[in-house]
């Protein structure tokens, strides 16, 4: 119990954090970029998982993904035993993604824009849920058939330790603390390094309780 109430009272301490940190030449943390409209965000969700409910995907080689998830917009991200790709239709429904949310597409542009991506307009946005211990291991974001558009990844709820890698999968990372609110973009040079996300620890937030939310945008090519 003494460590899940601190997860909550942090949510409560100011941030003193730099409003942006520049980790290569095309990556940029906003940290506490989307916390002013963390509630409409979660409002989104709710809505959108009232129509695509978060489901755990299998990979290729059979494995269950520890991350559950679900999509919006246009396009959505999926993991069959044929391999991944975008598709129109949610497969686990036959009906279209969901719409993607106004504050979305507005959260997305504007955190490209201030880290020099002025002209990203994202047509996928994959919805992410962690509980404790989920993971995301190395990889790249190259499905999208296109790697001159960023993406840009918001983070909600628990605390989550970034791995960021080089471009092969070899090459060392570093270990950047993720928390509400915070804002992760990357593009450029750096579209194609790999990344992922370490165990997520147990404890509670007071906005999303016991789970870590990740919403990614990016651009399909259609």
């Amino acid at each position: 119990m003494k460590d899940n109430r601190s997860v909550q009272m942090d949510f409560l301490l100011p941030d003193i954090r730099p409003n942006s940190v520049q980790l290569n030449a095309g990556a940029v943390l906003l940290p506490g970029f989307a916390l002013h409209d963390a509630e409409a965000c979660m409002l989104a969700v709710h809505r959108i998982t009232q129509q695509a409910p978060f489901r755990k995907m299998y990979t290729p080689g059979g494995g269950q993904m520890s991350v559950a998830m679900t999509c919006c917009g246009p396009f959505g991200w999926v993991s069959t035993s044929q391999g991944y790709s975008y598709t129109r239709v949610n497969p686990f429904t036959d009906q279209p993604w969901p719409n993607m949310p106004t504050i979305f597409q507005t959260l997305a542009h504007k955190a490209a824009q201030k880290a020099g991506f002025a002209q990203f307009q994202p047509n996928a946005c994959l919805i992410n849920s962690y509980s404790p211990s989920a993971r995301m291991g190395l990889h790249q974001d190259r499905d999208e058939g296109c790697t001159e558009q960023p993406v840009v990844s918001l983070s909600f709820g628990l605390e989550a330790v970034f791995l960021w890698g080089g471009l092969k999968r070899s090459d060392p990372t570093r270990q950047i603390l993720l928390r509400d609110g915070d804002v992760l973009v990357w593009g450029g040079p750096d579209r194609l390094r790999f990344h992922g996300i370490k165990p997520i620890r147990a404890g509670t937030h007071a906005r999303t309780g016991e789970t870590r939310l990740n919403i990614t945008f990016r651009f399909v090519a259609t």
